[in-house]
């Protein structure tokens, strides 16, 4: 039996039953066991914290194998959690080694064509940080007019800033921490980056000095879709499984549980 036909045969059972238990509720109805399903294994590659990682002894932790879990319970369905290396994962995942991959993948065009995927579990804006007497602004290209913005250079960011907020002074980097320096030494006015590696400069020492002025206004055009869960294109049952988990924890606040034990930013897709 396929991993997708004991999927969606433990699905109609469980429809099946819950319909006896609203028909007849007070009736002692003798439930056969549900049909056993196979161990969906998900691999991650375990050495990218606080996401994932490996602690002492070997086991995986952080935000996306507690993430997994909880969407497996949420999903009805028994999960293996298997480390792989990145290079190759999605060749494995194909060659049907394992039967999802949780690890930080991004929704990409180039790689839609080879796998499908659930809807985004998170996503990292991009942001800008300024100092802490920054007066209030719009981060529209309006708002931010007349500013020098650092980014670094021949990223999204850095593409997004040049097209769109042609009123500002645009100064690239090779690194966000030089944009960061000079941002301290008052030669910038604002930083725009990944909001996950601006958050780690505002808790340093050094971060001290600055705050977050606001997210980038959405744009599909220059940044990603967010991540999302791996799968094969012929298993679509177990996409929709995982789709309307991610749906559930979002919804009953148990992804914002999870997701505060890790990170100090909101990763909401």
């Amino acid at each position: 039996m396929t991993l997708a036909k004991a999927i969606r045969i433990r699905v109609v059972a469980l429809a099946v039953a819950l319909l006896a238990c609203c028909l007849w509720p007070s009736a002692s109805v003798a439930q056969a066991p549900l049909p056993a399903v196979p161990d969906v294994r998900i691999a991650v590659e375990g050495a990218y914290p606080p996401f994932n990682y490996l602690d002492q002894a070997g086991e995986l932790q952080g935000f996306e194998p507690e993430l997994a879990k909880t969407l497996c319970a949420a999903a009805h369905l028994r999960c293996t959690l298997v480390v792989r290396e990145w290079d190759g994962m999605i060749r494995g995942l194909i060659n049907r080694e394992y039967d999802a991959i949780m690890s930080s993948l991004e929704i990409t065009k180039k790689r839609q064509k080879r796998i499908a995927f659930s809807r985004p579990y998170y996503r990292v804006p991009s942001a800008f940080v300024g100092k802490q007497d920054a007066e209030p602004r719009e981060t529209s290209p309006a708002g931010l007019a007349g500013l020098r913005i650092g980014v670094v250079d021949r990223s999204p960011q850095a593409a997004f800033l040049k097209d769109l907020y042609t009123e500002s002074e645009i100064v690239p980097f090779a690194k966000i921490d030089e944009a960061n320096l000079d941002l301290l030494m008052d030669r910038l006015d604002l930083v725009l980056g990944d909001k996950l590696a601006l958050a780690r400069f505002l808790e340093s020492r050094e971060g001290a000095c600055c705050k977050f002025v606001g997210d980038a206004p959405q744009a599909p055009a220059y940044f990603d879709s967010g991540v999302g869960i791996g799968f094969r294109k012929e298993d679509t049952e177990l996409v929709e499984a995982f789709d309307r988990a991610i749906g559930q924890v979002l919804t009953d606040g148990t992804y914002d549980e999870i997701r505060k034990r890790h990170f100090s930013i909101d990763l909401r897709p």
